[in-house]
């Protein structure tokens, strides 16, 4: 396996474990907009951080393990992705156990137990 590609597959893999909960809880993919005003600003936030880093050489990232296209500050593209994905994974298996626990406390109420 060409190692260029493994911080991507990592973060598919995260999508890709990650994309049953949708099913689970509240739909997280089916609200974007909302998605984007939660990810987008903390994104932005670490994005800036990685980048003062970078330029003060405190940061640095493996070449062997990126493909080697950057955005600027000369922050990788595997970096904004993972600032993507991470967020959204928690955010989808935090809805998803929401939904599970308020589920079962349903069905405690209903079945007259007490929790």
């Amino acid at each position: 396996m060409d190692d260029h590609w493994q911080y991507l597959i990592v973060m598919a893999g995260c999508l890709l474990i990650t994309a049953p909960l949708e099913f689970v809880g509240g739909g997280v993919y089916r609200r974007p907009i909302r998605v984007l005003r939660a990810v987008l600003p903390v994104a932005a936030v670490f994005l800036l951080w990685d980048g003062f880093a970078i330029a003060a050489n405190v940061w640095t990232y493996n070449e062997r393990y990126i493909t080697g296209r950057t955005l600027p500050f000369r922050i990788p593209l595997e970096e904004l992705i993972f600032f993507l994905v991470i967020p959204i994974c928690a955010i989808l298996t935090y809805v998803a156990v929401q939904a599970i626990v308020d589920r079962r406390s349903m069905t405690k109420r209903l079945s007259g137990q007490n929790t």
